[in-house]
């Protein structure tokens, strides 16, 4: 059965003035993940990424373990990168919500000086994402809701309308992204998006199995959400990171 993985970044540069940037774990955690499917003789038929660096970093990572390993039918010189699977921007939503964190330094002062900083950091960017998601605020923003949305669930189809022999279909993208994704294949209601974006981690695996439909599309159905078994059989807690 043909399938997409949607592969969530390694852990990035939170905190830094670029963001978009893995940093030496997030290397590490996507090289994991290369060495894991290949063990597993993972088959890749097409490889796609988003536009931002710490996309195709962790693709670049996670396939070259994949290809000193020798793995057969990998062309890496077929990517595909599709700015349709870039994230929202994180930075404006919590900045149109607390001014002030529109400077990273503040956002790496208030985690460090607050007491129980990462809570209530998070505490704050779940109020953002409300605010974001709610509508009334639509024309502060360079992207609604609304508009990410369908702009993910366009570039998913893009990709299954593809005409070739694709079975195996690699995704290298973000959180939002796949939480997006996610509640398009579920169904799941708005307030849900953002303690699943919370949740998954660095460099982790959602499968849809892609069911071919009367029409002759192909339909995606959850097969398993937020896989992180190359980073759990390390036995390092350390490894295992959300940002």
């Amino acid at each position: 059965m043909a399938a997409l993985y949607l592969v969530r970044h390694g852990q990035a540069s939170f905190g830094n003035q670029n963001y978009d940037q893995l940093s030496e774990l997030g290397e590490q955690q996507a090289r994991h993940l290369g060495r894991w499917w290949a063990a597993r003789d993972m088959q890749v038929s097409r490889v796609v990424t988003g536009a931002l660096k710490r996309h195709q970093q962790t693709a670049q990572a996670c396939l070259s373990e994949m290809l000193q390993q020798d793995v057969n039918g990998l062309d890496t010189s077929a990517w595909h990168c599709d700015a349709g699977f870039n994230e929202y921007n994180h930075h404006e939503v919590l900045a149109r919500h607390v001014p002030a964190f529109d400077d990273p330094a503040a956002v790496k002062h208030f985690l460090m000086n607050t007491p129980n900083g990462k809570q209530a950091f998070q505490d704050i960017f779940a109020q953002a994402i409300s605010r974001w998601m709610s509508g009334e605020y639509d024309a502060e923003y360079v992207e609604s809701w609304n508009e990410f949305r369908q702009r993910c669930v366009i570039a998913m189809h893009k990709q299954l309308a593809l005409a070739d022999d694709a079975k195996n279909i690699v995704v290298f993208t973000s959180g939002g992204t796949i939480s997006a994704l996610c509640q398009h294949v579920l169904g799941f209601p708005d307030p849900r998006f953002a303690e699943l974006n919370w949740s998954l981690v660095n460099s982790a695996v959602t499968r849809f199995h892609l069911q071919p439909t009367a029409e002759g599309m192909l339909r995606p159905a959850l097969a398993y959400l937020n896989n992180f078994s190359h980073l759990e059989v390390l036995n390092n807690p350390k490894a295992i990171t959300y940002v």
